[in-house]
């Protein structure tokens, strides 16, 4: 755990969790040994293999298991017309099962694990009912294939269910396709994921099979400002999330350790492991940010007993670029071999708290699409019934309006929740008009029984907006819930000296935070300054003359920055800021 301040969600949750006769002793075994592991992505999961151009080479196989990676995640698009039919008997062609066989024995050549999904079933997707059985005739074969393989390669069913696929449906199609599985392979490792998307939030509502076998994937790719930023397939508004960062705050950490503190209950309380499935950020985002997001990650999730898989190797995401044959090393250190650093400390200066001391506050129910309910406060909680919860999670919203977000400045907002069964809900920061886009991104998060506190972060990258709202997507079920110490805070980075050997007297550096030049006043004994990152690597050197010294920051990323003076034996460090 990170070393200045260690944040758990201790929270003891009732009616989703039951109490279960498992043991898993051998999934639990199985995830220890899939470790780190990492995506095969953009590949088989494409239309073709060549149609998302990131086609498979055997050597990458090898090339993962040289880095020291454990295991590597096959995605698979299984519908198209040449590789499976799509009527009775929905046969999986041999050819195409045959070229799935030959990439799981290359992977079993170089002593990776691997798992084998079903990926993009966008079919299954829109009409669950009318291709259920194509769904199942296509696990049975796929089974029956490879009956015969060890226990290194593990299957999951599939990949973020979504669309008209339902969390209800999801359940049921889940162990339908496990049954299948079982005809053939009674005690091969199948993985769980979730409904939604494969997120965090689906979990509350899975109904995990009386089966020895299991392991329960999720996907985390938060803040998704930050880690979609710029991607094409988003939309338009991911431009507006350009120049995004992710600074390892304290503050970031406890948004992670809220996010997953329900999976770890859920895990715990079930026994089942949990799996990483897919984390990463696109290319988009600055490289520092990146290795600060993704070298955090990798080591909290290890240090709660969770393998993973990074999305991905090749593409966009990806650790290796195949036409040049480069590592983005900086990246394969931080998943393989960094250690975790201590967090950036950051001030909270309070923006908005509420008081339901008196009534709601001004939060408001808005019911749409024929949904129902009511809003109440009583006990200083915001109390929400819901009779009807419509056909979209946004028709029911919880909303408080006319709060003040300027732009580039970082936010953390917090609440406590409870519902009265447990539940899944969104919540978001946005403008409050058309195009009522969130400024926050959406953030999944699983409601129980007994309250808990949820905290998020995020920078306010679109203009400013004095009149925004905070937003509870409550629409899709009928499960009340209370709210209560919501508080929306404006977080600054905290510039500290380093605890380094510092000779007096101390030399002027101004302005500190800095914009595109950055002032050294009088730098007596030193005739040097260097500018270096979090991670030690240099990124400025210039000499200093006598007097002031106006030095360019133009090209260093927004963040923070450790600045060096040094000349005649002696040196003085600081922290410096870019915003």
């Amino acid at each position: 755990m990170w070393r200045i301040k260690i944040y758990f969600f201790v929270i003891l949750y009732s009616g989703a969790l039951t109490c279960q006769s498992q043991n898993r002793i051998q999934a639990f075994e199985m995830n220890e040994r899939l470790g780190k592991g990492i995506n095969m992505g953009n590949s088989f999961e494409a239309p073709s293999e060549t149609a998302w151009g990131n086609p498979w080479d055997p050597e990458y196989f090898r090339i993962m298991s040289e880095l020291g990676f454990s295991h590597v995640r096959l995605p698979v698009r299984w519908e198209p017309v040449d590789r499976s039919m799509a009527a009775d008997p929905y046969t999986v062609f041999p050819e195409f099962l045959n070229r799935i066989q030959e990439v799981v024995d290359t992977a079993l050549k170089y002593k990776l694990h691997i798992i084998v999904n079903m990926h993009h079933h966008e079919a299954l997707y829109e009409d669950p009912a009318g291709q259920k059985e194509r769904f199942l005739s296509q696990w049975y074969q796929i089974a029956d294939h490879f009956k015969d393989y060890p226990d290194s390669l593990l299957f999951e069913v599939l990949n973020e269910p979504h669309g008209n696929l339902s969390s209800g449906l999801w359940n049921e199609f889940f162990s339908n396709a496990l049954a299948e599985i079982r005809k053939t392979n009674p005690d091969r490792i199948v993985l769980m994921g979730t409904a939604d998307y494969g997120g965090l939030g689906g979990i509350v509502h899975l109904q995990i099979p009386d089966d020895e076998y299991l392991i329960l994937s999720v996907h985390y790719y938060n803040p998704f400002t930050f880690t979609h930023q710029g991607a094409e397939w988003v939309g338009d508004q991911s431009n507006e999330w350009l120049g995004t960062e992710w600074n390892d705050t304290e503050a970031d950490r406890e948004t992670v350790a809220s996010e997953f503190a329900y999976a770890l209950q859920f895990s715990d309380s079930l026994h089942i492991p949990l799996h990483v499935g897919e984390f990463g950020a696109y290319e988009k985002a600055d490289l520092d940010s990146r290795v600060r997001w993704t070298t955090f990650l990798a080591r909290w999730f290890e240090l709660q007993n969770m393998s993973w898989a990074y999305w991905e190797f090749s593409a966009g995401f990806g650790i290796y670029d195949p036409t040049t044959k480069q590592f983005l090393t900086p990246l394969v250190d931080a998943l393989l071999h960094d250690e975790m650093p201590e967090p950036v400390p950051v001030q909270a200066i309070p923006v908005y708290t509420s008081d339901f001391s008196g009534g709601t506050d001004g939060w408001s129910l808005n019911n749409q699409g024929g949904a129902a309910g009511s809003l109440s406060a009583s006990g200083g909680k915001l109390n929400v019934s819901i009779t009807n919860g419509g056909t979209e999670a946004w028709h029911v919203q919880l909303v408080k309006t006319n709060i003040p977000l300027e732009k580039d400045k970082m936010y953390r907002v917090s609440f406590n929740a409870r519902a009265t069964a447990g539940r899944s809900a969104t919540f978001y920061a946005g403008k409050n008009g058309d195009p009522w886009n969130a400024y926050s991104g959406y953030n999944g998060i699983s409601i129980s029984t007994n309250e808990a506190v949820y905290t998020f972060t995020f920078t306010m990258n679109n203009p400013t907006d004095m009149s925004a709202r905070l937003v509870f997507d409550l629409g899709l079920d009928t499960t009340g819930v209370s709210i209560s110490a919501v508080k929306l805070e404006e977080l600054k980075i905290v510039v500290t000296s380093l605890d380094d050997v510092i000779q007096e007297p101390r030399v002027t550096v101004y302005p500190n935070p800095f914009d595109t030049f950055l002032y050294v006043k009088d730098p007596g004994r030193y005739d040097r300054m260097e500018v270096f990152d979090l991670k030690g690597r240099l990124c400025k050197s210039s000499p200093l003359d006598h007097g002031d010294n106006k030095i360019s920051m133009e090209y260093l990323p927004r963040g923070l920055y450790v600045l060096r003076l040094s000349g005649n034996g002696a040196h003085q460090t600081l922290k410096i800021v870019r915003e």
